[in-house]
């Protein structure tokens, strides 16, 4: 079963027009509770994201008024927003966004390459903002139920008897006969797959060896 965004996704989306104030930014974190806000237009399509990295620009960039021709890219953009009144001026843009259907291991994956906290769920059809993934969200999937994980594991080895199987903090242990070696890396990579699953400790064994390792050419 693969879990899907829409899934785990809150139907709540925080978000601000481009026109909004560093103020009313603020408030609408400090009222839902939330690290960052996404910033829509007028046809509620997001069109970036506020967090509050980008609002600490202006408390900690004390050089934003000066100019060098030294300065990086990066340096300037943070500069810029530093200076900024408007959630246009602030934002990071474009917005990361994800669709209900995505699965919810893409989404994480997603959040841990561009080290966000948290994405707009967007319909794929009109692009609106219809909803909000948050880190905590996908952190949920690794608690689920250990016996919804079992069934799953059970129907992927297709003879449950054959193996043995234990699960403790989301690590799943598996033991048990194969026919050959490359059976017993495909079981264990269709088991790291299962959404709840940290990581898999295979003590099956096999009767033989199919791979074949190719020596690097001299």
């Amino acid at each position: 079963m693969t879990i899907e965004v829409k899934d785990i996704m809150g139907r709540v989306a925080i978000a601000v027009l481009q026109e909004a104030s560093f103020t009313e930014i603020v408030d609408a974190m400090k009222r839902y509770a939330v690290g960052a806000v996404t910033v829509i237009d007028a046809e509620r399509r997001p069109v970036g994201v506020v967090s509050e990295d980008d609002l600490l620009l202006k408390e900690v960039d004390t050089a934003r008024h000066s100019v060098s021709i030294y300065e990086s890219r990066k340096q300037r953009e943070e500069h810029e927003k530093a200076a900024g009144v408007t959630a246009a001026q602030l934002m990071t843009s474009p917005a990361i966004t994800v669709t209900p259907e995505m699965a919810v291991r893409d989404a994480a994956r997603m959040m841990r390459d561009k080290h966000i906290k948290q994405l707009p769920v967007v319909d794929p059809v009109t692009g609106h903002v219809i909803g909000t993934l948050h880190q905590q969200d996908v952190l949920r999937v690794f608690t689920r139920p250990i016996a919804e994980i079992e069934a799953e594991i059970a129907d992927l080895v297709g003879e449950p008897a054959a193996f043995s199987i234990k699960i403790e903090g989301g690590i799943v242990t598996i033991g048990g006969k194969v026919e050959r070696k490359s059976q017993v890396i495909a079981l264990v990579e269709r088991i790291r797959a299962v959404e709840g699953v940290v990581d898999v400790v295979s003590d099956l064994t096999y009767d033989k060896e199919d791979i074949l390792i190719v020596p690097p050419l001299l």
